[in-house]
């Protein structure tokens, strides 16, 4: 599996049109929304930039403003345990992603209507933490959803993706 077939997630905390409009068309968009007050009209201007140039664009961890905002769907971190449920939307295909580190984070993922898993870190992350390729394997297994590997990902381990053959991949360096 060559990485132009992966499906690929980017993380946001800030929008760069210079910067975005030249990535490829098929990368869908996290805002990590971290601070929010300062964020709001960055994280608008994101959205219409999403909607004119067909990029999918997800909201962390808050569902009514997702919801608000109009945008492809939520993404609920390892840290959001809460079990929340699918949110009430009006909105065709509006998705679920979530990120898990073990099993236990994993079916409350489930609980909470993901749709897709990131399992994270795949590789040594700033913490100096990984899954190793075998966990990944191990933990992909556990589960139904599509799986997206995420952490410490670059130009050049992107080709290991190939032997744990992930839906996915998510990052922030791999994309700057």
């Amino acid at each position: 599996m060559h990485n132009k077939n992966y499906k690929k997630y980017y993380f946001l905390n800030k929008f760069d049109y210079s910067h975005l409009i030249g990535l490829d068309q098929s990368i869908s968009f996290i805002w990590r929304n971290k601070d929010k007050q300062t964020s709001l009209k960055s994280l608008v201007e994101l959205r219409n930039f999403c909607k004119k140039y067909q990029r999918k664009l997800y909201l962390r961890n808050d569902s009514k403003l997702a919801i608000k905002l109009d945008v492809d769907g939520l993404y609920i971190s390892s840290t959001n345990k809460s079990l929340i449920l699918k949110p009430i939307t009006h909105k065709k295909n509006f998705e679920i992603l979530g990120s898990a580190h073990n099993l236990k984070e994993i079916k409350i993922k489930e609980l909470q209507g993901v749709d897709k898993i990131f399992l994270s870190p795949i590789f040594k992350n700033k913490k100096n933490q990984k899954l190793y390729l075998y966990k990944y394997i191990h933990l992909k297994k556990l589960t139904l959803m599509k799986d997206v590997a995420l952490g410490g990902i670059n130009k050049k381990n992107i080709k290991k993706l190939k032997f744990i053959e992930p839906f996915g991949f998510a990052g922030i360096s791999y994309f700057e």
